[in-house]
């Protein structure tokens, strides 16, 4: 059995992605990793940090975003794909820049992959998701964050990254990535296991800048920079106290990360979310609604949602 690694980049660490960290953190399981690295802006330094890894396992793809797939996504998904397809293991794994695996996990996912191997029924498997904000001690445990999602998949010609990057779906033929026919779900099986979502934790200058590149591949350029003129610099995470807190233990190769924060007085954990802004998701009172519904009524069970897979294990 041969596990292939992939993902994409561009402007990660001037972005303050975890890129290196999120490489590391699957390296032990896989074969190969391949990365579809973008061209950057002259003050990033991403191709660098990656192959300063120096694992050769480590395969780095230099590529061009051409601005007009710069509409819903789409420009993360060819890239996603052009990483995908250039691997040769029989299961793919797929983590984006900011996301990590904590490696207790590392042995069961192989495990998982070895046991699904033969089984021609199960096209990718499901791994449970923590989302963290602002900070590296909270995280959101509501509604409206999406609890699961595909991150390994089969080698095959037929799947491809759906939509933004988000996911896979099983293509036939395939177009482009937010085609309307011609798709399905996958069929999957679960993983115990979890991944970490860094996306939401950054210096607040940084976190604005990184809102701005990516909506910037889903709404163009030039509309996304006019939007952001007229925002602050620096993105307002709200109170912190809303959020759950985290008292595991984080991978190991966060570790220096995690030791380098320096925006805690930057941060609001208690009071009022500031009325001059948009509340976020988890601030409205609908969305606060539900997740008191789903803790405590449900016991923790999701009220609806939307799935991307259909869970067959």
């Amino acid at each position: 059995m041969k596990i292939s690694g992939f993902s994409f980049v561009r402007n990660g660490l001037k972005l303050y992605y975890p890129v290196v960290e999120s490489i590391q953190s699957i390296l032990p399981v896989c074969d190969e990793f391949v990365v579809a690295v973008g061209r950057g802006d002259a003050d990033d330094d991403t191709r660098r940090a990656i192959a300063d890894i120096g694992d050769p396992k480590i395969r780095i793809i230099d590529t061009e975003w051409e601005e007009q797939y710069f509409k819903k996504g789409i420009i993360n998904a060819l890239q996603t794909d052009i990483a995908m397809k250039a691997c040769s293991g029989d299961w793919l794994f797929y983590v984006q820049a900011d996301e990590v695996v904590h490696e207790k996990y590392l042995p069961l996912i192989k495990k998982t992959c070895q046991q699904y191997l033969e089984d021609r029924e199960v096209e990718g498997l499901l791994f449970h998701y923590r989302h963290f904000w602002g900070d590296y001690q909270h995280y959101h445990a509501g509604h409206g964050w999406y609890p699961n999602e595909i991150r390994m998949v089969r080698n095959l010609p037929q799947i491809h990254s759906w939509q933004s990057a988000q996911s896979f779906r099983w293509f036939d033929p395939y177009d482009q990535p937010r085609q309307e026919n011609g798709t399905r779900k996958l069929k999957v099986a679960r993983v115990e296991a979890e991944i970490y979502h860094y996306g939401w934790v950054r210096p607040p200058q940084l976190m604005q800048n990184k809102k701005r590149a990516l909506d910037s591949v889903h709404w163009g350029k030039n509309k996304a920079e006019d939007f952001y003129t007229k925002l602050p610099g620096e993105f307002d995470y709200g109170p912190l106290d809303r959020l759950a807190i985290f008292k595991d233990t984080h991978p190991a190769v966060m570790a220096g990360m995690i030791s380098r924060m320096s925006w805690a007085d930057k941060l609001q954990i208690k009071g009022k979310p500031n009325p001059a802004r948009e509340p976020h998701k988890h601030e409205r009172l609908k969305y606060r609604v539900i997740s008191f519904i789903e803790k405590y009524l449900l016991a923790g069970h999701a009220l609806g949602g939307f799935k991307n897979y259909r869970l067959i294990r």
